[in-house]
């Protein structure tokens, strides 16, 4: 067998692989997607798969006539935009400095950051903290505890020590401050990671519940990851499924489990589009020549 076969070979091999995993992973969205536009004769027969049945769209129009809903939506949008915003500025903040080889106490600093990694003081204790900083019931308990994240943090000081020292280097002759050089030189340069890791920090934001879950009491702050999970926790379609004069809509609660799903998860899957030019590799390419 020839190289060029073989190759080819390989090639077809990783793609039949690629294409079953992308299988794999889109099966169960386009299944819930199945379930929340089908109709309640189809999904208590479990006529349904991958494919809507009856299409009916009242599920949606439950979902979109809960006022609760909507507010968690807009107050989530809004909480996952100042949390990536606070966090990349102060993940940009520790990280710099971290590179530098001349920080007094950068080793001792680098090893409180991985030791955060792997110990905790546990949930009792974070919530006696939380209580004592009267921060229960508030925006910024869930902003501050995650302000920084270790890993993405050790992510982005090794990729600014990439960075060729030659273009610090000739901004520092230039007589350029090191805020200067990190806003004008590090920062330029950094595009792809920093996207990279302002996704990290959105996903996780949008994701996250279980801190709202211990930590806020308040209906009015609930993120919508929150509300969906007491919807399948604590059964609460009931309050869905109410009609204006009491009866109950010929609707299941499969079917607006589904579309809460979908309402809460393609807000964040629109982020990656817009995000994805910037996941390029070789951005520094002939920058430093030699």
């Amino acid at each position: 067998m020839t190289a060029r076969a073989s190759d080819r070979i390989f090639d077809i091999v990783n793609v039949i692989f690629v294409s079953l995993f992308v299988i794999f992973c889109l099966a169960p969205f386009v299944h819930m997607i199945a379930v929340s536009l089908s109709s309640n004769r189809a999904i208590t027969s479990g006529e349904v798969t991958l494919w809507p049945v009856e299409l009916n769209w009242d599920a949606y129009g439950k979902v979109f006539a809960d006022q609760s809903m909507l507010q968690s939506l807009g107050f989530t949008v809004m909480l996952t935009v100042a949390t990536t915003v606070l966090c990349m500025i102060f993940t940009i903040a520790a990280a710099y400095p971290l590179t530098k080889g001349n920080l007094k106490g950068r080793k001792f600093f680098m090893y409180i950051i991985i030791i955060t990694m792997f110990f905790s003081g546990g949930i009792i204790p974070e919530y006696l903290l939380m209580r004592d900083l009267h921060l229960i019931n508030s925006v910024w308990v869930l902003i501050l505890p995650g302000l920084v994240s270790p890993f993405n943090l050790i992510i982005l000081i090794t990729f600014f020590k990439n960075i060729p020292p030659s273009l610090e280097e000739a901004a520092e002759i230039d007589g350029s401050s090191h805020l200067h050089t990190l806003f004008k030189v590090v920062l330029p340069l950094s595009m792809p990671v920093m996207a990279t890791l302002a996704l990290f920090y959105a996903v996780g934001r949008w994701n996250g519940f279980q801190d709202a879950l211990i930590y806020i009491t308040n209906p009015e702050i609930y993120p919508l990851q929150l509300k969906l999970f007491q919807m399948v926790q604590n059964n609460m379609v009931s309050e869905l499924t109410q009609m204006e004069g009491g009866s109950r809509a010929a609707l299941t609660p499969e079917a607006l489990k589904a579309a809460t799903v979908i309402f809460a998860t393609v807000p964040i899957l629109l982020v990656y589009p817009w995000l994805q030019k910037y996941f390029v590799s070789g951005v520094m390419l002939g920058a430093v020549k030699g």
